[in-house]
């Protein structure tokens, strides 16, 4: 789940090198998840507009007074580099499933990420979970194999996804474990968001 170590550079024109998107996408979520774990462990879900920075800066000029000057330079190099918006004022939702179900985008908003913080088990202890959601909670909470993780997941209309998990356990921005398909149901769930 972790990686210490920096990814291997790709060839260039290799099938598995990153679409520009994807980059642009992939630095964007890191971001975000950066900055979500600055303020710490057991925070509430968080989501964010993704825009692209050019088209940004075009529609509100005034935006390039807020940005940093390499975030600025950035921008201009790449018409794919993009700018995190939180979204504040959320509907109430029981769950996550329920909030992104009531969340739709306009035209404008070029992609969505959210962080949430989650309980994972090994599947043979997962399997041994209560069935019963009053007895499962207190079970999951006191279970020696419990793992907490926060997720970072984002995806654009265009099709990239990439997601980001840290452990509390191991809790340090070089063992963040990365990659286009960890969380797949949540980046389908983002995904029609954007429908």
């Amino acid at each position: 789940m972790t990686d210490a170590t920096p990814p291997t550079p790709t060839p260039p024109g290799s099938p598995s090198e990153p679409t520009a998107p994807q980059a642009a996408l992939a630095d964007a979520v890191r971001e975000i998840e950066h900055h979500v774990a600055a303020a710490g462990w057991d925070a509430p879900v968080r989501v964010f507009a993704l825009v692209r920075t050019q088209a940004a800066l075009a529609a509100e000029p005034g935006l390039a007074d807020q940005l940093e000057p390499a975030t600025l330079a950035a921008a201009r190099a790449s018409a794919w580099h993009l700018t995190s918006i939180e979204q504040e004022g959320l509907p109430a939702a029981p769950d996550l499933e329920s909030l992104l179900a009531g969340l739709s985008w306009p035209p404008a908003v070029d992609g969505v990420a959210v962080t949430a913080e989650r309980i994972v088990l090994p599947p043979a202890a997962e399997a041994a979970m209560p069935q019963d959601a009053e007895a499962a909670l207190p079970w999951l909470l006191a279970h020696p194999q419990r793992e907490d993780v926060r997720l970072a997941v984002g995806v654009l209309r265009e099709g990239a996804t990439w997601s980001v998990v840290r452990t509390r356990a191991h809790d340090s921005d070089d063992a963040v474990g990365q990659g286009a398909d960890v969380v797949p149901g949540l980046v389908a769930a983002l995904r029609a968001t954007l429908d």
